[in-house]
């Protein structure tokens, strides 16, 4: 991608670990203008008048209502709140789009086909679909005339998807691309009238097409018995001999792989956006639960183990949506920048997707995991009755288990973060060399002792230091490759370390970002329980910053260069104790009070 994001107010993909960013710099939820509430009404209204009624119905597969729902989200506009008012959508900014996503994140398995539709389905088409595509397809996926699935996986080729045996062949008049071959895992599958299809052109030319579902020789499996998200189609796809008009090639014969790569980073950002909604909403059921559930004579919210439970879900969820917001933020900065230097529609939302790929990368990895606990501990609080189905527990923990597969697999997820964040450097987009070895000198000099200033000092302070921390052994480890000593590509335990010290250190300074910026808002607000969230998370980031960074440091390093680094790396892991019980049950008092997540 060009460098064309110049501006000196946006942040570069990836740089966060080498700048400071200010409450200013950032969005927070709290700040959503009357036109963006009044949109989150309409969304949830819609929840929970005709979708949440009818979730027993769509796990039964009930015929036609996936596609009537979203005909129904078309007429009020949301499939096509992202998109080009020229294709009938609503043309609304990146952080309405967050909020709507946020907002629809309680629809569990139906968040599939939405996700699908307005994802994986439109963004092919946006960025790279011709005039004619766009206006034959684009507008009826907007409009909810068309449902779509996007075709990628294979038996054999799922996070390796370059690898796909499915093949496309031009028919000896050149007028169709004459494919053959079979998908699995399809979403939407089941009542999808095109679908977005990649197949290897003469065997070794990765390409996108435009294939409709009447197509002749094109034919579906059964409906897969899945774990978790009954209320979702999952087939797979069969080609045989099936034509496909020459003007259907999506984008260039051999470029798929930019198509199937670069819709995965708004995807992955949008699964962080539903994942954390329907996090608070299951968080809401555990308070409501432990607050009716009575044993020993009182309900069980009374009890300790419980408070740090609900808390620890609460602050999870909390500091991850604060994440998003920021990169919500970054994406839409950076967006209208592209917009002012020239850029079109669809080029500026890929280009500003493209730049903050490593930040989708990592939410997607933090929303999902933060659901996944939620879930884990909704069972738990509901203890029996969280393990029957006539419990709500039980489906949002199987619908929930999937987000840390799809979109790539979080491993996959952490390992190209750290793996785009190093080619960036390479590449002169930002430079890391400059402040890892500003850490390297440091490591030889005498430690400052004065006290950090202000209400925010020791966690400013902290946030710094985790910034030093993943240079230091992300550093060292690129110089140690780079030397021919290490070969990252066969340590992919190192990078999952530094990966994760990347994402904590992501989503600690958005959460002091935030907390800060509420402590500037004119509001009533309990600012004690945002501070109290804010100490427990540092506290326990602290804690996994020096365990993840001694565990890497120890995996290629030895004798006086491990002693050298594992004591930097302790001096930049001195966030101070915390008594972390009062402040979570500070946090689980509120819950309790409010008898559901209102945070």
């Amino acid at each position: 991608m060009q460098d064309t994001l110049a501006h000196p107010d946006i942040l570069k993909g990836g740089a966060f670990l080498i700048q400071d960013s200010t409450p200013e710099d950032t969005f927070i939820p709290e700040e959503a203008n009357e036109e963006q509430l009044m949109i989150a009404d309409t969304v949830r209204d819609f929840l929970n008048n005709e979708l949440l009624p009818v979730l027993d119905r769509l796990e039964k597969k009930e015929e036609g209502l996936a596609g009537r729902l979203l005909e129904q989200m078309a007429e009020l506009g949301l499939l096509g709140a992202h998109m080009p008012e020229a294709y009938g959508g609503l043309e609304l900014d990146t952080n309405t789009n967050t909020l709507i996503s946020d907002v629809f994140g309680p629809a569990g398995a139906f968040t599939v086909s939405y996700a699908v539709q307005i994802g994986i389905g439109m963004l092919p088409l946006l960025y790279y679909g011709t005039e004619s595509q766009k206006q034959k397809y684009l507008t009826r996926l907007i409009s909810g005339e068309l449902k779509a699935a996007y075709c990628l996986t294979e038996p054999g080729s799922g996070s390796d998807a370059l690898a796909a045996k499915t093949r496309a062949d031009l028919s000896p008049d050149g007028q169709y691309y004459i494919i053959n071959g079979q998908k699995m895992w399809i979403s939407n599958a089941g009542f999808a009238d095109m679908f977005i299809v990649f197949a290897q052109v003469g065997g070794n030319q990765f390409t996108g097409f435009i294939v409709d579902r009447d197509s002749e020789g094109l034919s579906l499996g059964a409906e897969e018995n899945k774990l978790g998200i009954h209320g979702s189609s999952t087939r797979q796809v069969f080609f045989e001999n099936v034509h496909v008009p020459k003007e259907n090639v999506l984008g260039e014969i051999g470029k798929g792989h930019l198509i199937a790569f670069n819709v995965l980073n708004i995807g992955r950002f949008k699964l962080c956006a539903l994942s954390i909604g329907g996090a608070k909403d299951r968080v809401s059921m555990s308070v409501r639960y432990a607050n009716e559930r009575i044993q020993f004579k009182q309900p069980i919210s009374s009890f300790g183990a419980i408070q740090y439970k609900m808390a620890e879900q609460a602050i999870r969820v909390f500091a991850v949506e604060s994440a998003m917001y920021r990169v919500s933020n970054m994406m839409q900065g950076a967006n209208k920048a592209l917009r002012a230097q020239g850029a079109g529609f669809a080029e500026s939302k890929l280009q500003a997707a493209e730049e903050y790929a490593i930040e989708c990368a990592l939410l997607k990895v933090a929303g999902s995991e933060a659901l996944d606990y939620v879930v884990d501990e909704l069972v738990q609080i509901y203890g029996g009755m969280g393990y029957s189905e006539e419990a709500p527990a039980a489906r949002a923990y199987r619908d929930a288990r999937i987000n840390r597969i799809y979109e790539g697999t979080n491993e996959i997820n952490r390992l190209l973060s750290v793996d785009m964040l190093l080619r960036r450097a390479m590449k002169g987009a930002i430079d890391l060399t400059g402040p890892a070895w500003a850490v390297q000198k440091e490591l030889v000099s005498m430690p400052a002792f004065d006290k950090p200033e202000g209400p925010y000092g020791d966690e400013q302070k902290a946030i710094k230091d985790f910034k030093k921390a993943v240079l230091l052994v992300a550093g060292a480890a690129a110089k140690m490759q780079l030397d021919g000593q290490l070969n990252l590509k066969e340590e992919q335990e190192v990078v999952m370390n530094i990966a994760d010290m990347m994402l904590d250190t992501l989503v600690a300074e958005s959460l002091l970002l935030r907390v800060e910026k509420l402590a500037g808002l004119d509001k009533s607000i309990n600012q004690d329980v945002y501070d109290a969230i804010l100490r427990v998370f540092l506290h326990d980031v602290n804690a996994r910053m020096l365990k993840n960074g001694s565990d890497a440091l120890a995996s290629f390093a030895e004798g006086d260069l491990l002693r050298t680094m594992l004591m930097g790396l302790k001096r930049f892991t001195k966030y101070p104790a915390v008594n972390v019980k009062a402040e979570r049950r500070k946090v689980a008092e509120v819950l309790i009070e409010a008898n559901g997540y209102n945070l």
